[in-house]
């Protein structure tokens, strides 16, 4: 393993980063990021850190893999601070909905209208009404435009679609139909198919059937099924490869970390007794 370590400017004097990098194993080129106060405490992750420096620091804006203050998250944060000293200075809106009430007593005598349920009463409802809701059209589109950053604020690459899926309706795109597909998933309970009625093309705003996704007629064969049992069994086999070499890597940095603490309190007990 290759240790590097400095200074880290965007924490107080005296806390230092160290970045550690694996030579061997399938997480060969990756970096660990660690950090050390100036007692010399090390720390592994930011919530760590958070809780040792606890209302000392703010590190709401601290990128913990670079050690620098993220600028974008520090102008958001004094935008909401603004924003929030702004309300507090507005004052609370008034939430009570009761319709107000008359503080002085009438003179008058005031007729009482005195209303009971009664078992022949009955309510008329419309039972299909209230079951099924309206839904709007091609309500995926409000969608678009959207992307996934990760926790480094970097573009997540989007899910390549089958070959033989294809989408339908107007303003038809990727994301589109990768919204509709996961949508119908989560909320139907219903076989997903896909728009089975040919006109939809032609007409989608006619034809379009509102329960199923925005794609065209897809059946899925046995093959199919197969590739994706392999496919899923190949990478469940390098996830557990990668945490076993994850593993053995913390266990022997572990060791060589208390290998390093015992020899320094070695030298001072050597250098006490020549004192």
């Amino acid at each position: 393993m290759e240790r590097k370590r400095w200074e880290c400017s965007a924490l107080p004097n005296g806390w230092k980063r160290e970045e550690v990098t694996r030579k061997s194993g399938l997480s060969a080129g990756k970096c660990d990021v660690y950090y050390f106060s100036p007692t010399g405490k090390k720390f592994r992750s930011k919530p760590q850190l958070a809780r040792y420096l606890g209302n000392s620091m703010d590190l709401s804006s601290f990128d913990f893999r670079t050690g620098k203050m993220i600028c974008s998250k520090l102008n958001k944060n004094r935008q909401r601070l603004r924003y929030d000293q702004n309300n507090q200075n507005r004052g609370k809106p008034d939430l009570n909905t009761s319709l107000p009430v008359r503080q002085t007593a009438s003179i008058f005598k005031q007729p009482v209208t005195k209303v009971t349920n009664h078992p022949s009463n009955k309510v008329k409802t419309d039972p299909q009404k209230a079951v099924e809701q309206p839904r709007q059209l091609f309500w995926e589109k409000k969608l678009g435009g959207l992307n996934v950053y990760d926790i480094a604020e970097e573009l997540v690459k989007n899910m390549e679609m089958p070959k033989g899926l294809q989408g339908v309706g107007p303003g038809y795109a990727d994301k589109t139909l990768l919204s509709a597909i996961a949508s119908a998933l989560h909320t139907s309970s219903a076989p997903i198919t896909g728009q089975l009625s040919a006109a939809v093309e032609k007409n989608p705003g006619v034809w379009l059937n509102t329960t199923q996704p925005l794609c065209k007629a897809y059946v899925v064969t046995d093959e199919d099924i197969r590739k994706q049992e392999e496919l899923v069994c190949s990478v469940r086999k390098r996830l557990e490869e990668a945490l076993m070499a994850d593993m053995l890597a913390q266990i022997q940095e572990a060791t060589i970390d208390g290998t390093t603490l015992k020899d320094e309190d070695d030298d001072s007990a050597e250098d006490e007794e020549e004192v």
